[in-house]
Parts: structure tokens; sequence; C-alpha cells
């Protein structure tokens, strides 16, 4: 019988609802879990500022065995004082390339990360809503001059804009003109995401993983959109909740009941409370 030592887990559609809440169900489970010795570690996209209410909610905030993986793979954190754990960055000239391109794209906002900030150009009034419920501080860039970066560290550059046509064009373009050599992936079926080559949540999974002793087969990955796909394809126990895209679901050994829900609860109850 396996013993599964660490959760990672996507947040948006897969640990909370569309609102950016999580159920009762979910927060329950999760404390079951880490009652248990389990770990359990956030993998997102977004910033690991914007994780901190939910760290409180789950009981994980203020602990340094504790962490977050954010900007999909650009960054792992210790949940006491933030404190770095592994950085993988954007080379600045590279973040600059991707941005001459995503900027000439009308009705198209642009998100720079860079290690503690978020800066967004041409905001989109639906993607300001969005970030607003899921506690995502960011910083409006008052014109298009990209040198205000040129000493930061830039984690990744994604672009928004809910129309998959417009999507796979900004993919497109962008990666032509940097030769495909990034990572690229869609999430929330809105975001069009650039890491560095080799960068994702797979990877980040893998990497805190060695660090903690922890072996691959110990790890449950469980989200589902596309810019989970590295994290199912290289955990031991890869989950997707029933909400998931069809590529994801083909990816998962388990496939939940629930959504958002209690998804994860599903899974932590068949997987490791239940085992």
């Amino acid at each position: 019988m396996d013993m599964y030592k660490l959760i990672v887990s996507d947040l948006d559609e897969t640990l909370l609802r569309d609102d950016g809440t999580i159920s009762d169900a979910n927060v329950a489970a999760i404390k079951a879990a880490r009652d248990q010795g389990v770990r359990f570690v956030p993998n997102t996209g977004r910033s690991f500022t914007s994780v901190r209410a939910l760290l409180d909610t789950l009981g994980l905030a203020g602990r340094d065995d504790q962490y977050v993986i954010a900007y999909n793979g650009g960054a792992t954190v210790s949940n006491l004082n933030d404190r770095v754990v592994a950085a993988n960055p954007m080379d600045y000239d590279v973040a600059r390339r991707i941005f001459e391109v995503t900027k000439t794209f009308p009705d198209t906002d642009t998100h720079i990360y860079t290690l503690n900030e978020m800066f967004m150009y041409n905001p989109r009034a639906d993607d300001v809503g969005y970030l607003r419920t899921r506690g995502a501080d960011f910083t409006v860039m008052p014109d298009d001059d990209f040198s205000r970066f040129r000493d930061l560290q830039i984690m990744k550059v994604i672009t928004m804009n809910p129309d998959p046509a417009v999507q796979r064009a900004v993919a497109d373009q962008v990666m032509a003109v940097m030769d495909q050599q990034l990572n690229l992936t869609f999430s929330s079926g809105i975001y069009t995401e650039f890491n560095p080559l080799g960068v994702d949540k797979g990877v980040a999974a893998l990497q805190l993983g060695a660090a903690l002793g922890i072996r691959q087969e110990e790890i449950i990955g469980i989200g589902d959109n596309l810019n989970d796909l590295p994290l199912l394809q290289k955990v031991g126990m890869p989950v997707s909740v029933a909400n998931g895209r069809p590529e994801i679901k083909a990816a998962a050994k388990l496939v939940t009941d629930a959504d958002y829900e209690s998804g994860v609860a599903e899974m932590i109850n068949r997987l490791i409370l239940q085992a």
C-alpha cells in the first residue's frame, strides 16, 4: 500500500470555487491529512502573496515546514516569512521580448510577475475583477517602459483574453519570436502563460520533494487545467477533479466524482484517510 507524504494541489478551479472561496469539506480534509503528517502544498500560477489568506484558513501559515509553489513553478517559498527555497527566474531580455509582442494585442492585458509583485499592462476590467476575488494585489503600469524591471527577478509573463483564438494568436506569435524556447501553458480558460524553458509545476514539485526527502511515488498531484499537466505527468499519483479538462483526466490515475466543491476532500479521503 502506497503511503503518500506530499499533496501538491492547484488552486483555481481545483481547490477553490469559481468565486475564489474554499469549501468546508476541503478545509477539513486538508487539516486531517496534515494531522497525519502529510504536507499540503498549494501549487499555483499566481504569486505566493495571494495565497496568504488561504494558508491561514488551512492552518498552514507561519510554518517553516510548509510551502507554496508559485508562478507555475517559478518559485517555491516557505510559509514562514516567505523564505525562498527555490527560484527559477526568467531572463530580463526574454521577458522584454515577450512583452514587445503581447503589448501589441488590443483588449488583451499583460501580467509581469516579479518575485514579490505583479504588474499589469493595459488592464481589462474582467481580469481585475477575477484577480480581486483571489486576493491578488497588482500595480498597473502607467506606460510600456519595460526598463523598470531591469533590476528585478522576473518569474513569468502572461496575458489575459477570454477569446481562445486570441490566446492562440498570442501564443503563436510569442513562441515564433522566441524560437519555441519557452514553456507555454494555458490556464483558467483566459490566460496564456510563459515561463522559462524547463520550469513548470511538475519540476517544482519534484524539486521540493527531493529537498524534503520525499520520493516521486510518495507525491500526489491534483489539478484541472493545462498548466497542471506537467504536474500530473511527473508525480506518482496524478489526480484530476471532475471539472478537469479532457487532457488532465487522461493523464490522471484517479478522477474524482466531485468538482472543485469537494474533489480535493474526496481525493484525500480515498488515498489517505481511508487507505
